[in-house]
């Protein structure tokens, strides 16, 4: 294990985070609030971050440091993006303020959060930026503007890039970054003006929209998007939820004119399909709750559009609906986005994968000498690509079946304790039944909202990083 090269890409991207805290530093500063919190934080950051970078060591840096090296960043993100909340006496516990970074940071959007407009605008600004800066990944922004990390970056990039494959839009890993980050800032300003438009505030589009493009659903109102009141605004948000659902190469394709490219992407095809399929079972069920068409199809595609995207935003509390649509929600808490977006999920194009083997599994046992691929996209997919995706899918059934069993020690429902672990797991944020309305966690236990904050991690991080990190063998010597 190369520890000086993971110290150093850990201070790199502690000084990173310092820069980052500067914003909401200066908003404190506009609305005349004590910015004493974020400057503690600022130089405590900073120092830290400084002196990790100071460490000389070769530049050697494989799959194994990569992954533990991911998993450590994230973890000490949230352990220090907590600490403006825990300064600012607006929590009642340090293990809230964990739960509420890390749910940004993951874009989770779950909040432990009773009384959310009483809070200062610093804090919230705070809690919407860090979820829009982990939506694109915090180690792709790194080398993307701050590429001098040293080792093998693409390690890097693979253990934080959500999805099966990883692939490069262009051949240097730190341009796809930088291509990355561009069309996600485009995305961010574009959905500002167009709420502004609408007629939200400047300061609520910019935090919305922070919440919005990075899919984590952090509101600034107690009743989350319902409390405007503006219907413009809850299209405006649907729209971009799904569109930042989407993987982000596609948006490269469009712009450098292949659009046939990208609109045969399978995937693209069954996310818009499955998005579709559940818009029409769930306005068919909630129909004679509303008054008119208009109306059910507006709450129904912002519900379906939210939890696909993992957004976790609320104009309704879906825990009234009938079964039915409870239950095609939840199966879409499990489905996600695309890969390569910043939802979370199992990943549109995982179910398809697993689809696909599972019926070519089912055609070897009667016809056991045909040989057949599994393809996406017209191209083979390898064996160990599909291998890798059904350990990836048992896995997460393991962790959400332990992050259910102790869940519930709480007393709760199963239903509570299931989608509780399910909605932090995925990084949905709301659940169902007594985690209450517009996803509220104020009721668990520390133990289990430490439970769930690792959760919202293992999540994000797709499993495997944080395991590794967890796993002894990691940290022996060969």
């Amino acid at each position: 294990m190369n520890y000086k090269l993971m110290l150093r890409t850990l201070g790199r991207t502690l000084q990173l985070e310092a820069i980052f805290l500067v914003l909401p530093f200066l908003v404190t500063l506009f609305y005349q609030e004590d910015p004493r919190p974020f400057l503690y934080t600022i130089l405590l950051v900073a120092l830290l971050g400084t002196g990790l970078t100071r460490l000389k060591s070769k530049p050697d840096f494989y799959s194994r440091e990569g992954y533990a090296v991911v998993g450590l960043i994230w973890l000490v993100l949230g352990l220090f993006g907590a600490l403006p909340f825990w300064f600012s006496g607006c929590f009642t516990g340090y293990v809230d303020c964990l739960f509420e970074t890390v749910s940004g940071f993951t874009t989770t959007g779950a909040s432990i959060l009773t009384d959310i407009e009483s809070l200062p605008r610093g804090i919230l600004f705070w809690r919407s930026f860090s979820s829009w800066l982990g939506g694109m990944g915090v180690l792709i922004f790194t080398l993307a503007f701050l590429p001098k990390v040293g080792g093998r970056t693409q390690v890097l990039v693979q253990a934080e890039s959500p999805g099966p494959v990883s692939s490069k839009l262009v051949p240097k890993t730190a341009q796809s970054s930088q291509i990355l980050y561009l069309i996600y800032i485009a995305l961010t300003v574009l959905e500002i003006l167009c709420l502004r438009l609408a007629g939200m505030p400047l300061y609520d589009s910019a935090v919305t929209t922070f919440a919005t493009v990075c899919t984590g659903g952090f509101s600034v109102m107690n009743n989350s998007i319902a409390a405007y009141g503006l219907p413009a605004c809850e299209i405006i948000i649907t729209v971009f939820m799904l569109l930042c659902s989407l993987n982000f190469a596609l948006f490269f394709l469009v712009l450098t004119g292949r659009w046939k490219q990208a609109l045969g992407s399978d995937e693209l095809r069954f996310f818009l399909a499955a998005v579709a399929a559940a818009i029409a079972v769930i306005f068919w069920n909630v129909r004679p709750l509303y008054d008119t068409v208009g109306e059910t199809l507006r709450i129904v595609c912002f519900q379906v559009a939210t939890v696909v995207s993992t957004a976790g935003f609320s104009t309704a509390n879906f825990a009234l609906w009938p079964t039915l649509s409870q239950t095609v929600l939840v199966l879409l808490m499990f489905l996600g986005g695309c890969a390569g977006s910043t939802a979370g999920g199992l990943k549109s194009s995982r179910v398809l994968l697993m689809i696909r083997g599972g019926l070519r599994t089912l055609r070897r046992l009667s016809h056991p000498r045909e040989v057949k691929v599994v393809k996406l996209d017209g191209k083979a997919v390898s064996e160990d690509t599909l291998n890798t995706v059904f350990v990836f899918f048992s896995l997460y059934c393991l962790v959400l079946a332990g992050a259910t069993a102790l869940v519930s020690l709480d007393g709760g429902s199963l239903t509570t304790s299931f989608t509780a672990a399910l909605a932090c797991l995925s990084n949905v944020g709301p659940g169902l039944d007594a985690v209450g309305p517009m996803g509220n966690f104020a009721g668990f236990s520390n133990l289990n909202k430490l439970v769930l904050t690792l959760s919202m991690l293992i999540g994000r991080l797709e499993i495997f990083p944080i395991l590794i990190l967890l796993h002894p063998s990691t940290w022996k010597r060969n």
